[in-house]
């Protein structure tokens, strides 16, 4: 890991800083970016996303995918947390610290608001993001690359009847062209682009693709830090005003954070899964595709509803939390390896 990417934590809070601040004070800039979107999606944050993710779809050479089945324990966890644990979770959480333990200190008409955005916040797992995630923590990359894709599309399916259960809705409404947009810019283009540049790059020898990635390397991060600025400005003038309310629906989004990415790491632990496995799925059972989430809630509820604003919230904890389950990863490492599971798995590993 370089110097930068140690140090990456400092850079983020500052960014949120800057962030904020600038939000404030020229507010009319930020609202001019926010309103170039299509579908609910920001195209100047697609673009930033896109810079952040290349350089990790650059390593992946897609003639190795086939080799994913063998981490197929890894999956299961990590499925089992994002689709049968993660919104169940959140709902539970949500009920009790929004409708019971902060109720006195949140407006009453906006209660209910409030639980149905952090249900549809959970409801949608990580998509493009992990990878930045995966990369700093030494994830596999076609692992991860997998674990996406096979997401993605059992949310097409999924979301809808996971959220009505959870709201009491007859008849979700999909953001079905927030959706689909979503996956084809952060996951299908990137893809393509990443696999015609390592091509034309390994035509000239593995030593161009090499200093290609370390060439971009910095500009993934410097992205990931210029998103963040931008997220924090969209928001800058809200934070200011309801400070409060804003750090009471962080709490239940922090603790299923840590609850979900802290089950599908001792889950892969348990099943003799390898560390590279167990830090992506760890990450991207506990992160969320806070497009679509904004999206549905601006879609069911309206763009002023308690339910927009608490998907926002998702959005201002996401790039810090993930941040320190990344440095949780990192931490655990020795101690994930001395795991009796993993370690007679990596015995049989030659064998294969």
């Amino acid at each position: 890991m370089s110097l930068f990417e140690r140090w990456l934590t400092l850079w983020v809070a500052l960014c949120i800083v800057v962030g904020v601040a600038l939000g404030a004070l020229v507010p009319d800039l930020f609202a001019t970016v926010a309103a170039a979107e299509v579908a609910q999606v920001n195209l100047p944050v697609a673009g930033l996303v896109w810079l952040m993710i290349i350089p990790m779809l650059l390593r992946i050479d897609f003639a190795a995918l086939g080799q994913v089945g063998r981490h197929w324990r890894g999956i299961g966890v990590t499925l089992l947390v994002n689709w049968a644990i993660k919104p169940f979770s959140m709902a539970m959480l949500a009920w009790l610290f929004v409708g019971g333990l902060f109720r006195p200190w949140l407006p009453e008409t906006q209660i209910e608001s409030y639980i149905a955005g952090l249900i549809l916040l959970a409801a949608a797992p990580c998509t493009a993001m992990v990878f930045v995630w995966s990369r700093l923590t030494d994830g596999e990359p076609h692992f991860t690359l997998s674990q996406v894709a096979l997401n993605d599309a059992i949310m097409i399916v999924a979301f809808a009847p996971i959220v009505a259960l959870l709201l009491g809705v007859a008849a979700i409404v999909v953001p079905w062209d927030t959706l689909l947009l979503s996956v084809g810019l952060y996951i299908v283009i990137p893809v393509i682009l990443a696999q015609l540049a390592r091509r034309a790059l390994l035509t000239r020898g593995e030593a161009a693709l090499e200093g290609a990635l370390r060439r971009l390397g910095p500009l993934s991060i410097a992205a990931l830090l210029a998103t963040l600025v931008l997220l924090f400005g969209f928001q800058g003038e809200q934070i200011l005003v309801q400070p409060l309310v804003i750090a009471l629906l962080a709490v239940p989004i922090l603790i299923q954070v840590y609850l979900n990415s802290g089950l599908a790491f001792l889950g892969n632990r348990m099943a003799g899964e390898a560390h590279n496995i167990a830090g992506p799925s760890a990450l991207i059972g506990a992160s969320n595709f806070f497009e679509l989430a904004v999206a549905a809630a601006i879609s069911l509820f309206g763009i002023q509803s308690g339910a927009a604003l608490a998907t926002v919230v998702g959005v201002l904890v996401e790039v810090p939390v993930m941040l320190s389950v990344v440095w949780i990863v990192n931490r655990t490492r020795h101690w994930y390896e001395a795991g009796p599971a993993v370690r007679r798995h990596a015995l049989k590993e030659p064998s294969r």
